[in-house]
């Protein structure tokens, strides 16, 4: 697939009657790593959720390969190739990492194809198999999350904060573990608080504040500049 996959148009979404999303466009692209940046509160993960089909929408359209998807269960945009993996890395810390790859059997793909696909992008997780994934190191947890949601064969992976907890030099690795997916075709949006990493691996930016879309563009000096800006307080 080329160009837009997952697109957002004029989404409003809220959380116990309270507005939280004002009428956001955004388009994430075949092969596209997008970074969604912004200060706490400003609505980055409720945007995520909604893209997962996980949060509904309380105005605008999903769209999924130009087709309208608003409202589908988010069990049947998984397995039109929607991945989402959640802040906090979403491993079963009491069962091995084989363990954590089997439930991903329901994709309809046998255990060995899934592992085999697992231990190719991510050899450390062959070495630690039987291991339980909470005795995982941070980094390592990261890449059995991805690995879980690569056995879906995704067309869209959306992260939400990759880099919580984990040492620079780690979450380096990891961004360019998913740039390479991007290179795969898959369509990226990753949501981050801290910027750096994920900048040196985006292909477009879009800095969220207030439940708004303040900017959007290639990484660059004024995208540095508008963080500046909306991270410190208003726009100049």
């Amino acid at each position: 697939m080329t160009g837009p996959v997952l697109e957002l148009d004029g989404v409003h979404a809220a959380h116990g009657g309270i507005a939280v999303l004002h009428g956001v466009d955004l388009v994430i692209e075949a092969g596209r790593v997008v970074a969604l940046l912004g200060p706490n509160g400003a609505g980055k993960t409720t945007l995520l959720t909604v893209a997962a089909g996980v949060h509904p929408p309380s105005g605008g359209r999903l769209l999924l390969g130009g087709r309208d998807a608003t409202g589908i269960h988010p069990r049947e945009l998984a397995r039109a190739g929607v991945c989402l993996v959640p802040q906090g890395r979403g491993v079963f810390p009491n069962l091995s990492v084989r363990d954590n790859l089997l439930m991903m059997t329901f994709t309809g793909r046998t255990q060995e194809e899934i592992e085999e696909i697992a231990y190719a992008r991510f050899p450390v997780l062959g070495t630690r198999r039987t291991q339980p994934a909470g005795t995982l190191s941070g980094g390592e947890q990261q890449m059995l999350a991805l690995a879980r949601g690569l056995a879906t064969d995704p067309a869209v992976l959306l992260l939400d904060e990759l880099s919580m907890g984990l040492a620079p030099l780690v979450v380096a690795e990891l961004y360019e573990l998913v740039a390479d997916i991007a290179r795969q075709g898959v369509a990226v949006l990753v949501v981050e608080q801290f910027a750096t990493a994920v900048l040196r691996i985006a292909d477009r930016a879009a800095v969220l504040v207030g439940g708004r879309i303040q900017w959007q563009g290639p990484p660059g000096r004024s995208l540095h500049a508008e963080l500046s800006s909306y991270y410190l307080g208003s726009p100049t």
